[in-house]
């Protein structure tokens, strides 16, 4: 794993995560490790985090024998390194166990249990006694040789373990600990129809969730004590964690763990951003607010070094120009660090085989040390403001019981619809903010208000829980029903016999203004629409069509509230499923400007399909970076409400050096001539107005 952490002068400095597999002579290790303290001298390397029995030689948990030929190994090569003025972090590659794959407990661990039934072979419950000593003492005896960092690896949860459905969590043990706050003996049918229960959330789920979280909490608090103890304050705990939708649903509370985690003052956090795999470009948005949205779930003080996937680490599952582009992703967040998996971890003295992968870390270097130059930790981000709370799965209601997945709730898909149509959007509350979905149960009533006192753009779901919760009348509509394209069934109902399928400007001067006289935009693939009954005072904008181009109902209403605030309601469900084009990313960016109310202020990208922005404030500068995240070049153009003075542009573009460019301002539009490549990036700087 390759590493950037910002120094004074800011650079970007490479740590590189790298297995040395165990060796039948002690020389062949040292030898190795002398291999890899010279490459990382030559590449300006300042850490190196070592692997510990990672993915293809990762037998199980390791005990005995086997745990005695890694430590070996490991202290024979951190010595090295250490000498060699390294810094050295430790990835021990399991907690409770990633997936089975074959492998089966030796240990006698209590194996983790999934809603239907399913047994682990090789996983373990966090409640199991045994394995929790097994993970104490061997975190433990790692730490004594002085890591900077001992990391747990994203196994520490809950979800994703396979072949379990879903995941784990209802084991005997974890069960007997319910019935022990419900007061009565539970089953597991009887939990997970209770948890996933349509409507109204059950009190089981609250109480299955504190009893998840107090098992991780419980272990984070051992392990982060053991650590310290046996390092004697050397070594810190680090978390690897995974997707936010997946964690609610265990009812993590970050803030709680981060501090189990922190030992006098210092805990590292690898929030999860990017996948194994070259994906297209336009995936881009859902890094850029992965990282935006963990910002806001980390304390301050915890220091942020996001991983760049990549398994199995071969140029085959990667391309350089992707790395590239996942590396300047999370610079742009303020990273303090990168980790960026770029070798194989199942060969020996990959250094030499791979020179390729020097050359992608040097060609890196000149674009990440531009940016982590002006990108601090503490910049403020701007935009759209999208609201997750933590514990969003605990009030959500499900339509459907019985399965877990029906709690995941996540406001990517709401950042993402933005991101795609060039609007920047922010983790902070904000002058217009994004509700889609059942995140509008996750508000509380005094949140609402507050969001329905400025700008605030909500789906077609939003929309009838904010009726069911009465604020149909700030909102401007009521919700008859939520109609969907394949009605169940079993449900006895019936396939209508027009079905929607498209979206038709019928306010005239919007339609005119717009250029969408004669544009339709598709709702051809929308699995469920909202019938919106607009109230006196909304104004309809658009209306949507059934296949015949008969009138269906209403498509986006407009309304400005009693309490100051305007209110934009879609009948969509699923607005990140919209088709994108260029008379869509018009009619959003005209619903912002309206949401903005009389003083309008927010940078809005286009000029191109995939164009992401990313806005911050750092220091009295505004920075505004777009990413191109299609294959085809693209000229940006960005529309401020007040064009700044001296703004300047700098290009990006993949293992190239950073080069100025000229941008032209024509009325309230900054235009950059040149094309942008894919997956390149334009930032435009301008200074901050000084307040007369």
């Amino acid at each position: 794993m390759t590493h950037y952490s910002k120094g004074r002068p800011v650079r970007a400095q490479y740590h590189l995560r790298y297995q040395i597999l165990p060796a039948a002579q002690r020389e062949e290790t040292v030898a190795e490790a002398k291999a890899l303290a010279k490459a990382c001298q030559e590449l300006e390397i300042s850490e190196v985090v070592l692997l510990l029995g990672a993915e293809d030689v990762f037998e199980g948990h390791l005990a005995g024998a086997q745990e005695d030929r890694w430590y070996v190994t490991v202290e024979a090569a951190l010595a090295v390194l250490t000498e060699a003025g390294l810094s050295v972090s430790l990835n021990p590659w399991a907690t409770v166990g990633h997936a089975d794959r074959g492998r089966v407990d030796r240990l006698g661990f209590s194996p983790m249990v999934s809603p239907t039934g399913q047994s682990a072979s090789g996983q373990a419950s966090f409640a199991c006694p045994r394995w929790r000593r097994w993970m104490v003492n061997h975190y433990g005896r790692f730490a004594e040789l002085g890591f900077r960092v001992v990391w747990l690896e994203d196994d520490f949860r809950f979800h994703n373990h396979a072949p379990l459905e879903w995941g784990g969590g209802f084991e005997p043990l974890m069960l007997e600990r319910l019935a022990a706050l419900v007061g009565e003996p539970v089953t597991r049918e009887r939990v997970v129809a209770a948890v996933t229960h349509p409507g109204e959330p059950h009190p089981w789920r609250a109480l299955l969730q504190q009893v998840w979280r107090t098992a991780q909490l419980e272990v984070a608090e051992l392990v982060a004590a053991e650590v310290h103890r046996r390092s004697r304050g050397r070594s810190e705990v680090g978390l690897m964690s995974s997707r936010l939708d997946k964690h609610s649903v265990e009812g993590r509370d970050w803030k709680a763990l981060f501090e189990a985690l922190t030992v006098e003052g210092r805990a590292t956090h690898r929030p999860h951003f990017a996948w194994y795999n070259d994906l297209p470009g336009n995936r881009l948005g859902a890094q850029l607010w992965l990282l935006e949205a963990q910002r806001a779930l980390r304390p301050p003080a915890v220091r942020s070094e996001p991983e760049i996937e990549n398994w199995p680490y071969t140029s085959w599952t990667k391309s350089d120009v992707q790395t590239w582009s996942e590396m300047t992703v999370a610079q742009f967040a303020g990273s303090d660090a990168l980790l960026v998996n770029a070798y194989p971890n199942n060969e020996r003295r990959v250094i030499e085989r791979y020179p390729q992968v020097s050359g992608l870390l040097r060609r890196s270097r000149p674009a990440l040390d531009w940016i982590a130059e002006r990108y601090p930790r503490d910049h403020e981000s701007w935009g759209v403001g999208v609201p997750f709370p933590p514990a969003a799965a605990t009030h959500l209601r499900t339509r459907a019981g019985g399965d877990l997945s029906a709690l995941e709730i996540d406001s990517g898909p709401a950042a993402d619809y933005l991101l795609r149509n060039g609007i920047p959007v922010t983790s902070r509350p904000a002058p217009v903010n994004a509700v889609f979905g059942g995140m509008a149960w996750a508000l509380s009533d005094e949140v609402i208000l507050r969001l329905l006192g400025g700008g605030l753009l909500v789906d077609g779901l939003a929309a009838e829980v904010l009726c069911k919760r009465g604020f149909g009348s700030r909102i401007g509509v009521d919700v008859a029903a939520i109609v969907p394209r394949d009605p169940r069934p079993e449900r006895g109902a019936q396939p209508t016999q027009t079905p929607y399928t498209g979206e038709r400007a019928v306010e005239p001067n919007l339609a005119r203004d717009l250029g969408l006289e004669n544009s339709m935009l598709s709702l051809n693939v929308q699995p469920a629409l909202a019938r919106l009954e607009p109230r006196e005072g909304a104004t309809v904008w658009t209306e949507v069509l059934a296949g015949d181009g008969s009138r269906w109902g209403a498509g986006r209403t407009a309304f400005p509230n009693d309490i100051g605030g305007r209110v934009v309601v879609l009948a969509a469900t699923a607005p990140d499923a919209l088709a994108g084009s260029d008379a869509a990313q018009r009619l959003l960016h005209h619903t912002i400007r309206f949401l903005e109310g009389e003083h309008p202020a927010m940078p809005l990208v286009s000029g191109g399909p995939h164009l992401f922005p990313h806005l911050s404030r750092s220091h009295g500068t505004t920075r505004l970076a777009v990413a191109n995240g299609s294959a085809d070049p693209a000229r940006v153009e960005v529309d401020i409400p007040r064009i700044p003075d001296r703004p300047s542009a700098t290009l990006l573009r993949p293992l190239a050096a950073p080069v100025k460019e000229p941008v032209r301002a024509q009325g309230r539009i900054l235009r950059h001539e040149s094309e942008l490549c894919h997956r390149g990036w334009l930032v435009l700087e301008w200074p901050e107005p000084v307040d007369d």
